[in-house]
């Protein structure tokens, strides 16, 4: 039975889908506007993790990622210009070229990390006219009120406002600074929707005149539009808690009149040399970043799964290194069992496959899941572990089917001189020098030893 954190309730609570065979879950996307980073990409790859267990314990999944090409301002609230306007600025392209530019890398990032696309993928831009209905009946219901700059929600209507992130409202308010829109009612009251200035080049008619939607708007339109007015899950990265998804719970509960998510659930914050990720900083990695510098994708969603989500983790290039070496290694001996013609008792498998289950239904404890799968691998070599790992990797997402040789782990105990052979031997086939490295061949095969060729490379073998 899957048990999972519930951060609105702040405890691990069994799951019980509104249907017992699809399950709904919304999860907040990217705004396109620039390259995601591979602290974005951690939160994807959680994301990834929780959809693949569900399949995996049986569940069909309906799920929405929302795309925010308009209305996520500067900061998560009401301040400063639209990410997607000032992008469009500064490199001179279109919002719309802008879009598609960075929608497109972030796909291919996705499918670089074995990250499944969720079913429905809605794009802010083409759902603006629902997002205007969707304000019109908050403020029918008196949540909504227009001021010179937009039209805000009015989170004194709202008695429960912050019972996800657990803010106290009276005590950030004795302390809280001017406010920046004195029109406000209230400091935390936030945009529904805003009056666009006539140079601003993203805006749409509405019956408040030219402007566009507030970044909160988006998602409670959108996962309400394909998901219904309850649905099950909501995923998103912590930073999400106390500002988007706390609008998004008060719009929402305030049009529907009930709660609308079951389980919010949030992965934690990747840290870089235990310190902050920033631009300015210049420590905000990119998958293909990573890849040049001879990262493979899949390394970095190994590197991932072996922290807790709720758990943060700090990125480190010896910790990369770690994850590079840990998972050759794990290729090597899964190609062991992969060649070997013996079984392993059912009573061992059976074992080992529910001590996997339980730990990926214990709050998605993958870290402890792989810990099953690298015990498992000492067993004696069996076809049968070889194929067992692969229904975990149902889950992990891996790529364990490609488990092959490490060569450099095959070689280790070979002398370096036998080994400078074979590798002078390597670039005289590279540069179709045939004759001599047959003759070098010829040689490493006199002091004792042979060269096995592989696709990968070659393992040197003593006679």
């Amino acid at each position: 039975m899957l048990k999972i954190y519930n951060t609105l309730s702040r405890t691990k609570e069994e799951f019980k889908p509104l249907d017992e065979k699809c399950v709904r879950m919304y999860s907040c996307g990217p705004t396109v506007y620039n390259y995601a980073h591979i602290g974005n990409m951690r939160t994807y790859v959680f994301m990834d993790i929780f959809r693949r267990i569900l399949k995996y314990d049986g569940y069909k999944i309906k799920g929405v990622m929302n795309i925010t090409d308009v209305g996520h301002l500067l900061s998560d609230g009401d301040d400063g210009e639209d990410k997607m306007e000032k992008a469009s600025r500064e490199q001179k392209k279109t919002p719309m070229e802008i879009a598609e530019f960075y929608t497109k890398v972030f796909f291919e990032d996705l499918a670089k990390l074995n990250i499944g696309r969720p079913e429905i993928i809605a794009k802010a831009t083409d759902h603006i006219e629902d997002m205007e209905k969707y304000v019109q009946a908050l403020v029918e219901k008196g949540y909504g009120y227009e001021i010179d700059d937009g039209i805000y929600f009015d989170i004194s209507k709202f008695p429960e406002y912050g019972k996800l992130s657990r803010l106290n409202l009276e005590d950030q308010q004795a302390g809280a600074r001017v406010e920046v829109n004195s029109q406000k009612k209230g400091p935390y009251d936030f945009a529904l929707w805003k009056k666009a200035e006539p140079n601003h080049i993203m805006q749409w008619p509405s019956p408040w005149g030219m402007g566009y939607p507030g970044w909160h708007i988006e998602c409670s339109t959108m996962s309400r539009k394909y998901l219904g007015d309850v649905f099950d899950i909501h995923t998103g990265g912590v930073d999400h808690i106390p500002v988007h998804h706390e609008n998004e719970i008060a719009q929402s509960e305030a049009l529907v009149g009930k709660k609308t998510v079951n389980y919010w659930v949030h992965g934690e914050f990747m840290l870089v040399n235990n310190g902050k990720m920033s631009k300015s900083l210049g420590n905000t990695y990119t998958i293909s970043q990573l890849n040049d510098m001879g990262y493979a994708p899949v390394i970095f969603r190994y590197f991932c799964l072996n922290a807790h989500y709720r758990k943060k983790l700090n990125f480190t290039f010896d910790g990369m290194d770690a994850a590079k070496v840990s998972y050759a290694r794990l290729l090597s001996s899964l190609y062991q069992h992969k060649m070997s013609q013996q079984a392993t008792a059912p009573e061992v498998i059976e074992k080992y496959k529910k001590d996997f289950e339980d730990a990926i239904n214990d709050d998605l404890n993958v870290p402890l899941a792989l810990g099953v799968l690298w015990s498992m691998l000492k067993e004696p070599k069996s076809k049968d572990i070889f194929n067992l790992a692969l229904e975990f990797d149902k889950v992990l997402g891996l790529n364990l089917k490609d488990a092959k040789e490490d060569l450099a782990e095959a070689n280790k105990d070979i002398p370096e001189d036998i080994l400078a052979l074979a590798e002078e031997r390597l670039q005289a086939k590279k540069n179709k020098d045939y004759a001599k490295a047959d003759a070098l061949r010829n040689e490493v095969k006199e002091k004792g030893y042979s060269i096995l060729d592989s696709k990968d490379g070659y393992k040197v073998v003593k006679d």
